[in-house]
Order: C-alpha cells, then structure tokens, then sequence
C-alpha cells in the first residue's frame, strides 16, 4: 500500500495524504450481515454529560462485526475479499469458512485473497493463522492476543503492531508488546501469527482541520487561550502562562511524567515495565 500526495492547489492539499487502497482493497461495500448501526454517543455518559471532550460529528459509520474470538476451530476458511474498516485503523479480512459461514477478522500482513486459515492448535506458523501461545514458536510475531482466556483478542490490534514471544516458563509465555513492555500471558491463551496489516498508516498527515471533523474530533482550545476560570494556565496580559507554571490539566494533574496507571492487580503480570 502506497502513500498519495497532492499537488497543492490550496492549502489543506499541501500537507494531505491519502493510503491508496485500490491495489489492496478487493471490496467497497462490507457484508451487510456481519454489520450493525453505530450509536451516536459523542464522548458523553449515560446522563448526556460530556465526559471525554473533543468529540462530535464525523460522517455516518456502520460496525464491522469483527470475530476477535476465532473460536470456529479446526474449520479452514478461504480469504474472500480484503476490506476497509472506518472504525479501525487496520484493514480486515472477510473469511469463508467450508460449512458456508462467513466472518470478519483482522487481515494481517501478506495475507491475500485466496489464501487459507484456520484456527487450530496444529495450525502452521503462517499469517492468519490462530493458535494457543504454548504451541506459537519463540521469537514469533503475533497479534489479537488473548488476556483472558476465550474472551477474544484484546492487545495488539492497530496497523502495523506486533508482539513477540520471547520466552515460555511454566503456564506462561512472556511477550514484547508493541510499547517495549514485557508481560505474562496464560500459555493456554490464543493469538494470530503475523503482524496486523496496514503499515503505512503511521504515515499519513491529515493535512487540513476538516478532516479532523470528518473523523468526529473537534477542535482542542489551548489552556493559555482560556479565561482562569476554565483552565489554571487561563488568563494574564499577553499570551505566555503567569509564573511559568508546570503544565496541568484542566483539572490540576499534571500533564508531563505524571504517573496515573491504576491496575495494580496486573503488575505482577508485568516482567518489564515500558519505560
């Protein structure tokens, strides 16, 4: 996949870059059944009150139902199309399975149209393919890895990501995460081998501020634009901050090396931390 550019003719064409899917998307419309309406929520609770800011608008989107389980087992599927995904930043892949069953899953890299995968703990070490970490051989990349066992891929889903198996001890195999960190995992937990599709993606510029909109990502007001009582670096004449303060949230916190990580009920899974 190729990354277009844009002869500037104004300037939000200047900056902008596109992916060019037409040599690797085989579809533009997804299969109706395995989509449903995407809710409307704009970053606010259930009693309408904005609790992530930022957020609104955006064009209409439809949810891929993506099998992030893959617990059809021993029943290999054929890749069928290769499709875009605007709720994702990877690709995915729509698989037929041979009892006539069609499911979504995330296309990983190199995989084609045509190809065969299966999820079993015999399975060959190919992209696509599903198997338990026990069975996944040392120094693999990996992606869609189980935390919870038959809860379905929750780590390494966004383009261009991998993890890699780096050892196994006892009922566990310790992984490098994307992040640098290593973490234990349940050895009888399932991942997919290769890594998730999509590479350039990190390459993009959106080029122009409408484009942010059409994604639903409103605008960001800086802290020293506001009055003091919206924000602690507000007011003053001019435009620098009173004092030099440390830079904080709006609420205090500080924004810059802050620690605010709270499950300490997984950090003994954490081997070593990412930082």
């Amino acid at each position: 996949m190729s990354v277009k550019t844009f002869k500037p003719t104004s300037a939000g064409r200047r900056h902008m870059t596109v992916l060019e899917y037409a040599n690797v998307v085989t579809r533009d419309r997804p299969e109706k059944k395995l989509t449903v309406r995407k809710l409307r929520i704009n970053g606010r609770n259930n009693q309408g009150r904005v609790t992530v800011r930022h957020r609104g608008g955006g064009n209409k989107r439809r949810l891929r139902l993506i099998d992030f389980r893959r617990d059809k087992r021993e029943v290999p599927a054929r890749v069928a199309t290769i499709e875009y995904d605007p709720n994702r930043t990877s690709l995915i892949a729509l698989l037929h399975y041979k009892d006539g069953e069609k499911r979504y899953i995330l296309c990983p890299l190199d995989l084609k149209v045509g190809d065969s995968v299966v999820a079993s703990e015999t399975a060959d070490i190919r992209p696509g393919n599903h198997l338990p970490l026990r069975a996944i051989p040392l120094g693999t990349w990996i992606h869609n890895v189980e935390v919870k066992l038959g809860k379905g891929g929750q780590l390494v889903r966004s383009a261009g990501s991998f993890a890699q198996v780096m050892a196994k001890e006892g009922r566990y195999v310790q992984l490098r995460m994307p992040s640098g960190e290593i973490r234990q995992v349940l050895c009888d937990c399932w991942a997919t081998v290769g890594q998730v599709g999509n590479l350039d993606h990190e390459n993009l510029s959106i080029g122009k501020a409408g484009r942010s909109r059409w994604r639903g990502i409103r605008p960001t007001v800086r802290g020293v634009a506001q009055n003091p009582v919206d924000h602690p670096h507000g007011g003053g004449e001019g435009r620098s901050p009173q004092g030099n303060p440390h830079p904080v949230t709006p609420w205090g916190k500080p924004t810059k090396g802050y620690k605010t990580r709270n499950q300490r009920r997984t950090d003994r899974w954490i081997v070593r931390r990412r930082k």
